[in-house]
């Protein structure tokens, strides 16, 4: 059977070979000059390309949608895909919170290794050749229309990506050949990306990284965030692992309602806090409150507690009274924030929504609309945290369509 697949990304690629060893005739529609340009940007060049934890784990770190992903992921494991790539001559490392990556730290290599096994398996890889449309008859697919003509196919497998990066080509193509064949698009946000947070005061501490920290949000009166992690002040707000992740938990409801609370000290309750406080108090007491807090705050953050309790930073430490201890202490384990808007879909990691999966057969990713037409990776309404679940969602979507397919 003839198979087409549009992009020659991280879905595309797997998607092309596991229908080419299958026997198809396969050809990849890439509208770049060259496959894989978003794998070469995550992990910051170094391409984190999946998380070595088992399936039912896995599934728990997955946003949106995670049991449609429940078979795919279970026939293509991060085990295996671990595997997939040392045995296509790519060492692979494990890091901190089961983080994989090639050892080489090259994200390049991820994408070499997918296109000498596509190239071995006997695909075609037309580069610079933009799908513009594709036809079908009596529900199947029959064609589609490149800028090099129009060709006929059995099959077509959708693996244009999201929004998210636009420079890489992920221009929401795949939307429009979704909606043609009569899927819904899930309405598609930012995801995995930084918040713009009201105020400026921020900007005074930009650059600064905190770690072991608790953030939590709230919504409706309803916690729908709550974890420890790291996270970093920006010159428009904040990012960082715990950020982008609340990210993903936020992108669908009212910002204006959702409150920030930054606990610095997660580790001290109330009450252990305040003993820190009152012996720092006797060390320094002749010493202003700014100098007496360097040990327990970082110095650029201690401007910002300050003035959010009330007390002058030139303040002695031994004149400091307990309503202005109380403050300081609620700021510390308090630290509000007010989330304006997210960062744009140019920053985006990944792409929240797409293609109903309601009408996408779980098992193979085929359309359930129109026979012969299938999507996979990010163009799908599904999405998860980061660490590598997002690429390893792309390759065993991709692995299940073009597996599916048996000439």
């Amino acid at each position: 059977m003839k198979v087409a697949v549009i992009g020659g990304g991280a879905a595309g690629l797997m998607a092309a070979y596991a229908a080419a060893v299958n026997g198809n005739e396969v050809t990849v529609y890439e509208k770049n000059n060259k496959c894989g340009k978003k794998i070469y940007i995550t992990g910051k060049g170094r391409c984190n390309f999946t998380n070595a934890v088992p399936p039912e784990e896995f599934l728990r770190n997955v946003v949106r949608n995670s049991k449609f992903l429940t078979g795919a992921i279970y026939s293509f494991a991060p085990e295996r895909t671990i595997q997939f790539f040392e045995d296509g001559g790519v060492p692979v490392k494990v890091e901190r919170g089961n983080r994989a990556f090639p050892q080489s730290d090259k994200a390049s290599d991820i994408t070499k290794c997918l296109e000498i096994y596509c190239k071995n398996a006997g695909v075609r890889i037309c580069l610079d050749d933009e799908v513009q449309d594709f036809t079908f008859l009596n529900s199947t697919v029959s064609d589609i229309i490149t800028s090099d003509g129009s060709h006929s196919v059995d099959k077509i497998i959708v693996c244009t990506g999201g929004l998210s990066y636009p420079t890489t080509g992920s221009t929401g193509d795949g939307y429009k050949f979704a909606r043609k064949a009569g899927h819904k698009i899930v309405e598609p946000r930012q995801a995995l990306c930084g918040v713009n947070l009201a105020g400026s005061y921020f900007k005074s501490l930009q650059g600064l990284t905190l770690k072991n920290v608790r953030l939590t949000a709230e919504y409706a009166g309803k916690v729908v965030f709550d974890n420890m992690g790291e996270m970093l002040f920006t010159h428009f707000g904040a990012s960082g692992p715990l950020i982008l992740s609340l990210s993903s938990l936020i992108n669908r409801l009212d910002l204006k309602g959702v409150k920030l609370r930054l606990d610095l000290k997660p580790a001290l309750d109330d009450a252990m806090l305040d003993k820190r406080i009152l012996r720092d108090f006797a060390e320094f007491s002749n010493k202003s409150i700014y100098n007496c807090l360097k040990n327990l705050l970082p110095v650029s953050l201690i401007d910002v507690v300050l003035q959010r309790a009330g007390i002058a930073v030139d303040k002695k430490v031994n004149v400091i009274t307990r309503a202005e201890r109380a403050a300081l202490l609620t700021n510390i384990k308090n630290f509000d924030m007010i989330v304006t808007s997210l960062r744009g879909y140019e920053e985006a990691i990944i792409t929240s929504g797409g293609v109903d999966v309601k009408d996408i057969n779980p098992k193979t990713m085929e359309s359930k609309l129109v026979k012969g037409l299938y999507f996979c990776g990010e163009v799908l309404d599904v999405d998860a945290f980061t660490g590598g679940y997002n690429l390893q969602i792309a390759f065993a979507t991709g692995y299940a369509a073009g597996n599916s397919i048996k000439d």
